[in-house]
């Protein structure tokens, strides 16, 4: 079995290292149980898909999405929090008895709520140190969202069919894309953690004045969240003293879940969106020129 996995790595990567690989593959499951042992076999398989897809933790785009990967995370969290915090807003603030609400409640926006729960408990947990098994929760939600929205089970009127299951599926994409030996990086989830807490509590407090009558003003057009996640990567730029464009188009990768949401919240206004997507870009350049002139000083 060994000898035709190798047969995934690239033809110079297998000429390398391919029979020092086959020698320990073999050594190592020698005395398995056939279920371990296709674990490894499929451990196997995902390395030499990395490799040949360039995601390994020795390439450039492994070390790109390893950074990106804890900020889609939060992002997606970030959009499931608001969502389950409007929920229950509505669920406390209404007239009717709560028992009424829940029993009154449709299949599809209960099977919603739930997959946004998931994202986010999955999410804390692997910001936590449990990536792993933090990151299969959060996925198990993405892709429900994904099949709910694909099976036609649409929550909301102005968002739009196709949108939903694709920023779902590429922030899966992004979060499977992490390298595994570069997962869990703990000043990474650490930040990521507290960009996700930076971008939904103001959120949440203003949104409840706003329901109260407390405050005149609501945030529901996705535009803070953005800008806490532009900021995240602008602070890890600085701190890396980088020119900043990875550390952005980081940003821009793990932002869909945030773009979605703010989408969803205008009724399909691609105002707030387009605002969003030239603020990723500007900041880019600003942290940029702020770095070549720390540079020439």
């Amino acid at each position: 079995m060994s000898d035709s996995l190798v047969r995934l790595y690239p033809a110079a990567y297998r000429a390398a290292y391919g029979q020092e690989i086959i020698d320990v593959h073999r050594e190592m499951t020698a005395d398995m149980p056939w279920p371990a042992r296709l674990r490894a076999d499929a451990d196997l398989a995902a390395h030499a898909l990395r490799v040949r897809l360039g995601l390994d933790s020795a390439s450039p785009a492994g070390r790109f999405f390893a950074l990106a990967a804890p900020f889609a995370l939060a992002a997606g969290a970030v959009a499931g929090g608001l969502h389950l915090a409007r929920w229950y807003a509505g669920l406390v603030l209404s007239p009717a008895p709560i028992w009424v609400q829940l029993s009154t409640m449709g299949g599809a926006w209960a099977l919603y709520l739930l997959f946004s729960l998931l994202v986010c408990v999955g999410a804390v947990m692997a910001l936590t140190g449990r990536w792993g098994p933090g990151a299969g929760v959060a996925v198990c939600g993405l892709l429900g969202k994904a099949v709910q929205w694909v099976a036609g089970a649409h929550v909301y009127d102005g968002y739009d069919g196709v949108i939903a299951p694709v920023v779902a599926l590429l922030t899966v994409a992004v979060v499977l894309a992490c390298p595994p030996d570069r997962r869990g990086d703990r000043k990474l989830s650490v930040a990521a953690g507290a960009m996700a807490a930076a971008g939904w509590f103001p959120v949440v407090v203003v949104n409840a004045g706003a329901y109260t009558g407390a405050l005149p003003v609501s945030t529901d057009y996705g535009a803070w969240p953005m800008l806490v996640l532009v900021f995240a990567g602008a602070v890890l730029a600085l701190r890396a003293r980088s020119s900043g464009l990875r550390e952005m188009a980081a940003m821009a990768v793990a932002c869909p879940p945030l773009v979605a949401y703010s989408y969803a919240t205008a009724w399909g206004d691609l105002r707030p969106v387009l605002g969003t997507l030239v603020l990723l870009s500007v900041a880019g350049a600003l942290t940029t020129f702020f770095q070549a002139v720390r540079r020439r000083r």
